[in-house]
């Protein structure tokens, strides 16, 4: 499974990358505070939102931790996703919170 530190993510937003962020976080944990930009799929729905997706578009995942990250992009990676868990997940983000 490919990984990214929290700080080289935000480091590579606050360079302008164009980054595709997916929170699997659920809705209360993100209504509390979220990267800006990214999107918003709980993990329990990651399976009926697979069509949202594209397999040639890297997308990097995101939790509170980094364990259901890292659930969703084993999921995603197994169907061909480009996929990269954040370690460390929003408790390790030091960025922009919106």
């Amino acid at each position: 499974m490919k990984e990214i530190a929290a700080k080289e993510v935000q480091q590579a937003l606050e360079q302008g990358q164009a980054i595709k962020l997916i929170d699997v976080r659920e809705v209360n944990e993100v209504a509390s505070g979220h990267i800006p930009g990214i999107i918003h799929i709980p993990l329990g729905l990651l399976e009926f939102r697979l069509h949202e997706l594209k397999k040639n578009e890297p997308y990097i995942m995101v939790c509170r931790s980094s364990a259901r990250s890292a659930q969703a992009t084993q999921y995603l990676a197994d169907r061909g996703f480009d996929v990269t868990n954040m370690l460390g997940g929003m408790l390790a983000w030091e960025g922009e919170v919106q």
